[in-house]
Formats: C-alpha cells, structure tokens, sequence
C-alpha cells in the first residue's frame, strides 16, 4: 500500500483493524467504525490507497512474453499468474459495504443534474486536472488520476484510473476495478465490478492496453500490460483465452497476457442434444515490443482486420 512514512502505515494499520473488527463483529455503528469507514473511503477517492496492487513483476521481460507462440515454453492450459501478481486489500471492500450500512440516502444537485444516493458523486476536477464530459460521474471513493479524460461514463466507488486513459462514451468502470495508465476504454465498454466476498480479485486492465468497442471484461480477468481486446470480446473467469499463432492451440483462464490481440471467438462443445458452438476469445498476433507503441498498435489493427 503507498504509504510515506511510518506513522501513516500505523494509522492505515489501525484503520484496518477497526474495520475488519466491525465487519466481523457487526458493530458498524459504532463511532469509531463510522469515522474509520468514512476516513478509509477518503483515502480511496485521494487515492492513497488502493483496493488492488500489483507486486513487483517477477515474470519474464515484455519482450520475452511478446514472442510467438511456437518460440515460448508455455503450457497447454495456464490458469493465470495473475492472482500472485495482485494483492486485494479486502479490509478496503469491507469499508464500502459498511459505508452502505451507515449512510442515508440524500438528494445531491450538481447544475441541472439531481442524484439522491447513499454515495455523493465526486468534486473538485479542475483542481485534479481531469477532463470530464457532461454527464460522465464518478462516485466518491473512486480516484481518477491527473491527465485522464471520462466522456459521458460511469466509475464506481472503489475503482481506480490512471493517467492518460480515456474512458469513453457509455463505457462503465465498475466496483473497484483498476484501470491502469495510457488505457483507452472505447465506447459502451463493460468493466464488471466486485465487492463481495471482499477477497475475490476486482477487474483489472494494465497500462497501455485497448478494449474495443462494446467490450464486456467481468470476474477479476486481468487484461495484462499493452493488450488489445478487438470490438464485442466477451471475458470472464471461465471464458477461455485461446493462443492460436503457433502450431499448437494455448489456453489461459482470467488472464489476456501481455501485448496479445484478442478477438472473440466460438468452440465447438458436445452436449446430451448434440454440439453447440460456446464463446471464446481467441489470440491472434502479439503487438512488438522493440517499436513504438502506437505504431505497433495501429499496424497490428490493419494488418489483422482487428474492429475496435
């Protein structure tokens, strides 16, 4: 968790503790759980914290993971490594469903817009250096980091979105979900959100990556650093991710790897009725490593007739 120092790890640590306490005990109303709710959803909507963190990367380099499919060692199925990747900070979940324990429902006026929740909606963009087009909201709780621009969205309480990343029209960025730097989210994207069990992974999509146009990305799948998801991908948990670019077909499950083009797909599956196609979502190409990224981006796109 960020932290400067360590008097602000032992309040975080403390904060932790009075929460968890009162989400076991079921003493919510209690003052200090109120005030530990409300001070841990401040941290979350200054970004201070975060509901999920990734560890330090211990995989191979992007270069390495970039290469063909017939070059690199990998498994007939792999489940993912993403779980050990990232860390859920679950005491931070359990403060938003206490907050919805706590709090009211009230009426919130912003210009011509009238909202009645338990959650206000976020304030203060200019000073945060953020473009928000009306009538894109953000819950508190949510934290959108300097240079990111929402056309008219949605991010719910608890997610995260980082610099550069463009949110795009009627696209939903739900509960807790982390979405990294330099994303692009194109119009009427999906992203599921998660707060129960408190431990259950939310969706995660790193730095760099595209999700085309209609998108759907649900049950804590991780979208890995610089992929591509071609427009209509539909991922969850189950779903699998099949690496068709080498001789031999690799499966992944809750996780896109790295740099992969991903497009949906079908498989056939036997039933008592007889065979049904199934979705998938299938990889077609991997973007370079060694070129530029919107270079490789754009070229990857044409050359493989990918809709975004």
């Amino acid at each position: 968790m960020t932290t400067t120092g360590r008097t602000i790890i032992s309040d975080i640590e403390h904060l932790a503790d009075v929460i968890d306490r009162a989400y076991d005990s079921g003493a919510w109303d209690e003052p200090e759980a109120r005030a530990a709710v409300d001070a841990a959803l401040d941290l979350l909507d200054r970004g201070e914290v975060r509901v999920a963190e990734k560890a330090a990367d211990r995989r191979a380099p992007a270069e390495d993971r970039a290469a063909p499919a017939e070059d690199r060692a990998a498994p007939a199925e792999d489940q993912g490594a993403p779980a050990s990747d990232w860390h859920v900070h679950q005491w931070l979940k359990r403060a938003i469903l206490l907050s919805f324990r706590q709090r009211s429902m009230t009426t919130t006026e912003v210009g011509p817009f009238e909202y009645h929740d338990k959650v206000p909606v976020k304030r203060g963009y200019a000073a945060a250096g953020v473009r928000v087009v009306p009538p894109a909201v953000v819950r508190h709780g949510a934290f959108v980091e300097r240079g990111a621009v929402l056309m008219p969205s949605y991010v719910n309480i608890g997610a995260w979105v980082g610099s550069g990343t463009m949110v795009d029209t009627w696209a939903t960025v739900g509960s807790c979900a982390q979405i990294g730097r330099n994303v692009h989210l194109a119009g009427g994207v999906g992203i599921g959100g998660v707060l129960e069990p408190p431990g259950a992974r939310p969706v995660i999509v790193e730095d760099d990556a595209f999700i085309g146009s209609r998108c759907i990305v649900t049950e804590g799948v991780v979208v890995e650093r610089g992929a591509v998801l071609g427009a209509g991908v539909r991922l969850t948990g189950s779903i699998p991710v099949i690496d068709v670019t080498g001789a031999e077909p690799v499966t992944y499950k809750g996780r896109v790897p790295s740099r992969a083009i991903v497009v949906q797909g079908t498989r056939p599956k036997q039933f008592p009725a007889g065979t049904y196609q199934v979705s998938c979502a299938l990889i077609i190409a991997y973007r370079s490593a060694a070129t530029d990224v919107k270079v490789s981006l754009n070229d990857a796109l044409r050359e493989h007739d990918v809709a975004v």
